[in-house]
């Protein structure tokens, strides 16, 4: 019998994929973070980091944590912090959507709504972060958890990647993981090294996302890339990187849903992607994890929606809708047009 709910975090299911692969001799698995209690792979994050602080005495009963989120480290942390008896603050934007404010606010979290970019960045990500600042200074006994570059975020997903090992017994060829904060990817790559696990880390960006280096672009599906380098980012830690736009998340959702009948989020989509662009290069033979981070409830308006889907892409169905296809399909020429 589980005592709390926190203490249901991690052991998350790793599931086999056979039928995303069904002409290749590979071994693929998804570990399916969604069945965290909150929804996503941030509960471990939250709870790692809050569960550290309040051991070394960096927070007490009575502390006011406030962190930015747009999504998934907010719920994580609202559920935490609900059942810690600790007020949380979750500085929010206008991009966030109206569901993940609604849980947020279920779970009794303050919700600090932005209302403007970074004037001298143009993006939310800056104001968000500038208001956390000034929510510090101005509220006695608060503290940040400082997602993107607290070592207690990578710490967290040591766990994770233990887990992932242990039911493979250490037969690992390929790890493809979302990226974003860098704390998920970050720590499963350094639990890898120091089991000797020789596997391929593939770290999955998205198009106009800054921590690999490209220049900046506006980008619709939240949960993957960022509008600035976190510092918890290690150029290094992965053997490579893929890009991928925010229609290959769209087909790759819908596809991850037609083959497996896997409701996922848009990260998720984002790695089924970015596996299917390199799966011409992985061996036969080859054992592979994708890390899929939450469910895809909190994307019904969005990744889930006709209408969203047509507004932004046009009719793009006939990418997902033929069963027998598990190649990559070409998304290049249907972006641009429909791009905001």
């Amino acid at each position: 019998m589980k005592d709390g709910i926190l203490t249901t975090i991690g052991n998350t299911p790793l599931v086999e994929l056979s039928r995303l692969v069904a002409e290749r001799n590979i071994r693929l698995f998804a570990k399916l973070e969604g069945f965290n209690p909150g929804g996503s792979i941030k509960d471990r994050t939250a709870y790692n980091i809050l569960h550290h602080a309040l051991q070394s005495g960096t927070i007490a009963p009575g502390t006011t944590i406030i962190e930015s989120s747009s999504g998934n480290m907010g719920i994580g942390l609202a559920q935490v912090c609900a059942f810690l008896k600790l007020p949380f603050i979750c500085v929010v934007d206008p991009k966030t959507t109206a569901q993940n404010v609604a849980i947020l606010k279920a779970y009794h979290a303050m919700v600090d709504m932005v209302m403007e970019p970074d004037p001298a960045t143009g993006e939310f990500l800056q104001a968000r972060i500038n208001r956390v600042q000034e929510l510090l200074a101005t509220i006695p006994n608060s503290w940040c958890p400082n997602q993107y570059a607290n070592l207690f975020n990578p710490q967290a997903h040591h766990q994770t990647m233990q887990e992932i090992l242990s039911e493979l017994d250490n037969q690992l060829d390929y790890l493809f993981c979302a990226v974003s904060t860098f704390g998920t990817l970050r720590g499963c790559a350094e639990y890898l090294r120091e089991q000797g696990v020789p596997a391929q880390v593939v770290a999955v960006d998205a198009v106009g996302s800054v921590i690999f280096g490209q220049a900046p672009q506006k980008r619709l599906i939240p949960g993957h890339g960022a509008a600035r380098r976190p510092a918890l980012f290690q150029p290094d830690i992965a053997a490579e990187c893929i890009h991928v736009t925010d229609l290959d998340c769209v087909v790759g959702c819908h596809q991850l849903l037609l083959h497996e009948a896997i409701l996922a989020g848009g990260s998720s989509g984002a790695v089924i992607a970015a596996f299917q662009q390199k799966l011409a290069t992985i061996p036969d033979g080859a054992t592979c994890v994708l890390i899929l981070a939450d469910r895809g409830e909190r994307y019904l308006d969005t990744i889930y929606s006709e209408e969203w889907v047509s507004e932004h892409f046009g009719d793009v169905s006939h990418l997902w809708q033929s069963p027998e296809s598990t190649c990559t399909p070409d998304t290049s020429a249907l972006v641009e047009p429909f791009r905001h």
